[in-house]
C-alpha cells in the first residue's frame, strides 16, 4: 500500500488543515529550543534525541505553514520525501531518517547503540537543517503552498 495514502488513514496520521505561519514560526522556535538544548547537554542519548527533534520540529513547521497535521513521525517523513522533493534533497530525508531510527534506538532501547558515525553527522548536521528548513518557509508562497496541498489531494484521491 502507498505510504502516503497508509498515513491518511491513521487517526493521527496526514490530514489537511488551514494553514499557520503563527504556528509554523512556534515550531521553529520549539526547534531553536532543542538546538540549544543539544548543544548545552553532554549525555549522548540526550544530544541525539535533542538533535532529532531539532530536525523534526524544523520540518513540521514547513507542514503547518503549508497545512498538514500529522502525529506520526514517520508520515512527517514520508510527507517531505513525496511532496517536498524540490526543497529536500534525499540525502536529506534520509538524513531525517536515520536521525529518527537514532532518536527510537537511543530513548527505547537499553540492548541498541547509536554508532558514532551516525551521532556525530546528526551533531555536525543538524544546525544547517535547520537554517535549511527557515530558508525553505520563507521562500514558500501562497501559489507553492496550494500546489503542493492539491498534489496531495490528488495522491489520495487516487486509486480510490
Amino acid at each position: 500500500m502507498d505510504k502516503i495514502k497508509w498515513c491518511a488513514g491513521k487517526k493521527e496520521g496526514l490530514s489537511l488543515i488551514e494553514p499557520n505561519s503563527d504556528l509554523a514560526e512556534a515550531y521553529i522556535k520549539k526547534a531553536e529550543e532543542a538546538l540549544e538544548s543539544m548543544s548545552v547537554n553532554i549525555i549522548k542519548d540526550w544530544k541525539i534525541s535533542t538533535a532529532y527533534y531539532t530536525i523534526y520540529f524544523s520540518l513540521y513547521s514547513i507542514l503547518t505553514k503549508i497545512g498538514i497535521k500529522c502525529e506520526i513521525h514517520s508520515c512527517t517523513i514520508a510527507f517531505a520525501k513525496r511532496f517536498l522533493k524540490e526543497s529536500f534533497s534525499e540525502e536529506d530525508t534520509d538524513f531525517t531518517e536515520d536521525s529518527l531510527k537514532a532518536r527510537i534506538d537511543s530513548q527505547y532501547y537499553i540492548d541498541r547503540t547509536v554508532p558514532d558515525e551516525q551521532y556525530n553527522k546528526m551533531i555536525r548536521n543538524t544546525p544547517g537543517f535547520l537554517v535549511k528548513c527557515k530558508s525553505i518557509l520563507i521562500k514558500l508562497n501562497e501559489k507553492k503552498i496550494n500546489e503542493i496541498r492539491k498534489e496531495f489531494q490528488v495522491a489520495l484521491n487516487k486509486n480510490r
